[in-house]
C-alpha cells in the first residue's frame, strides 16, 4: 500500500458509509475492523513488502530496525500498528502527555505523517497532533492541552514545547524515529538524545532509515532492545526506474526551454528544482506569464505559505511546483510524472534525492536535467556518482552545442546562500558543512 492520504469523511458519513473490506489481503486482515475500513477507504487491498514484514512484529510489541527507501509504504508500516495497539488499550487523555511519539526530520514529512494518521485512524476515536516549527505554536498548544494519543513532531519545536512545559513524555509507550539518515545529516543527534532522556526506558521503539550505516547502528543500539531487523531492497534501484535525460542549453534560454517542455500534456505533474530561492520565484513568474499554473516552496516562504503551496500542488490546483532543495527529501506527493532540474545540484547525492520524488512505490517516472556550459562539471560528477552517463537529447529547439562539448573541469562558484548553507564550495572542500539545520 503506497502512502496516500484521502480526504477525511464528513461526520455524517463517518459511521454510515463503511467501505467493504472483503478484498483486503495479507497482514491487512489481521488489523481491527475500523482500521481495515480505513485501509479499504483509501482504495488499498495488498500490503507492500515493508508493511507485510513490519506489521506482525509491531503488533506483538517488538522493537524494530527498518531499512527502506521512501515511497515504499513505510509510514503505514508503523502507523497502522500504532493505531491498533493504542486503540486496543484505551487510556484517559492527559494534558500534553502523548502515548506515542513520532519524530521526523522535516516539517513536510511531519505533516505527511500526520495526514496519514488522520486517514488511517478515521474510524477510531484516537487523537493526534503535529508539532512543527515555522508557524505559530498557539494552535499546537491548544491541541496538546485537549490531550493527544499520538504526537508527531520535529525535534526543534518538540524541545521548545517541552521546555515551556506544554509536552510531557513520561507516559510514551511507543517511540518512532523516522528517516534517521536525514536526522544525522541535519545534526539532530543531540536533540534526539535529549528527547530520549525524557521517555520511559520501557517502551516500543521503531527506527527507520533509507540506509543503515555503522553510525546509525551505533545510535540504534542505544535505543532499541532485541529488535527485529527488516530491510527492503527494491526489485530495481529507484534511479533505474526513472527515465533520465539531459538537455544542453544556454543559461539565458533555460526559461524558454522550460516553457517549451511544459507544453507537453504528458507532463501532468512536475517538480522543478532550482539552486537559489530567487531563481525559484523567477521561474514561477515566467511560467505564470506563459499561462502555466505554478507555485514555489523554499526557506524564505513562511511555513503557512509552504503548507498552502504544497497542498495546492497535491490537489492539482497547480501543475508545477518549483522548489529549492528544501523539498528534495521527505516530500511525498502522489503521481509526480516529471522532475526537472532547472539547475543542477551542487552535490551528486542531491541529484538522486531530487529525482526520487518521481517513480514512487514502484511506479515509473521521468527526470529532465538542464545543463549549460558553466555547469558541465556538475553533470560530470553526477554521472561519475551514477557510474553511467545520462542520455543526452539534442533534438530540441534550444540545444547548445557549446554546453554539450564543454570540458570544464572546475565546478562553478555559486554566490549567496541557499537554505542556510553557503554556496560555492569547491568540489574538494567537503569539510565545512553545517552541523545543524533548524526545523
Amino acid at each position: 500500500m503506497k502512502e496516500h492520504v484521502q480526504a477525511p469523511l464528513t461526520r455524517a458519513h463517518r459511521f454510515t458509509q463503511r467501505p467493504q473490506t472483503n478484498n483486503l489481503q495479507g497482514t491487512f486482515r489481521t488489523l481491527m475492523p475500523e482500521i481495515q475500513q480505513a485501509v479499504a477507504a483509501g482504495g488499498y487491498a495488498t500490503p507492500t513488502p515493508i508493511q507485510e514484514q513490519c506489521i506482525p512484529h509491531l503488533l506483538e510489541g517488538r522493537d524494530l530496525l527498518g531499512c527502506a527507501q521512501t515511497g515504499t509504504g513505510k509510514t503505514a508500516a508503523f502507523a497502522l500498528p500504532i493505531l491498533q495497539r493504542l486503540s486496543g488499550n484505551p487510556h484517559r487523555l492527559k494534558r500534553g502527555t502523548p502515548r506515542a511519539l513520532i519524530l521526523a526530520p522535516t516539517r513536510e514529512l511531519a505533516m505527511q505523517i500526520g495526514e496519514s494518521i488522520q486517514a488511517y485512524g478515521r474510524f477510531l476515536t484516537l487523537r493526534h497532533a503535529v508539532n512543527l516549527g515555522g508557524v505559530d505554536q498557539s494552535p499546537q498548544v491548544r491541541a496538546l492541552n485537549r490531550g493527544v494519543d499520538i504526537l508527531v513532531a520535529t525535534p526543534g519545536r518538540l524541545l521548545d514545547l517541552m521546555r515551556q512545559g506544554f509536552v510531557h513524555l513520561n507516559e510514551v509507550e511507543i517511540f518512532v524515529l523516522d528517516e534517521v539518515d536525514r536526522m544525522l545529516d541535519m545534526g539532530f543527534v543531540p536533540d534526539i538524545k535529549e528527547v530520549l532522556s525524557h521517555i520511559p526506558v520501557k517502551r516500543q521503539t521503531m527506527f527507520f532509515s533509507a540506509t543503515m550505516t555503522s553510525k546509525m547502528l551505533d545510535l540504534a543500539g542505544t535505543m532499541v532492545s532485541n529488535p527485529v531487523q527488516v530491510s527492503i531492497t527494491p526489485d530495481k534501484p529507484a534511479v533505474e526506474q526513472i527515465t533520465q535525460k539531459v538537455l544542453f542549453v544556454e543559461k539565458k534560454k533555460k526559461d524558454a526551454l522550460l516553457v517549451s517542455l511544459l507544453s507537453d500534456v504528458h507532463i501532468r505533474k512536475a517538480l522543478v528544482f532550482t539552486q537559489m530561492k530567487h531563481s525559484a520565484n523567477h521561474v514561477v513568474e515566467k511560467l505564470s506569464a506563459a499561462g502555466i499554473h505554478a507555485t514555489a516552496i523554499h526557506s524564505d516562504k513562511s511555513q503557512a505559505a509552504r503548507i498552502k503551496a504544497l497542498d495546492s500542488f497535491k490537489r492539482g490546483r497547480f501543475r508545477v511546483l518549483v522548489a529549492t532543495d528544501v523539498a528534495a527529501r521527505g516530500l511525498d506527493v502522489d503521481d509526480i510524472t516529471h522532475v526537472i532540474n532547472y539547475d543542477l545540484p551542487l552535490e551528486p547525492e542531491t541529484y538522486v534525492h531530487r529525482i526520487g520524488r518521481t517513480a514512487r512505490a514502484g511506479a515509473s517516472g521521468h527526470s529532465i536535467s538542464f545543463c549549460c556550459a558553466e555547469d558541465r562539471a556538475y553533470l560530470r560528477d553526477i554521472e561519475r556518482f551514477l557510474k553511467k552517463p545520462i542520455p543526452a537529447e539534442k533534438e530540441h529547439a534550444y540545444h547548445c552545442e557549446e554546453a554539450s562539448k564543454s570540458i570544464q573541469l572546475a565546478k562553478p562558484v555559486r554566490r549567496g546562500r541557499q537554505n542556510g548553507r553557503p554556496q560555492g564550495r569547491s568540489v574538494h572542500d567537503r569539510s565545512k558543512r553545517p552541523t545543524r539545520v533548524k526545523r
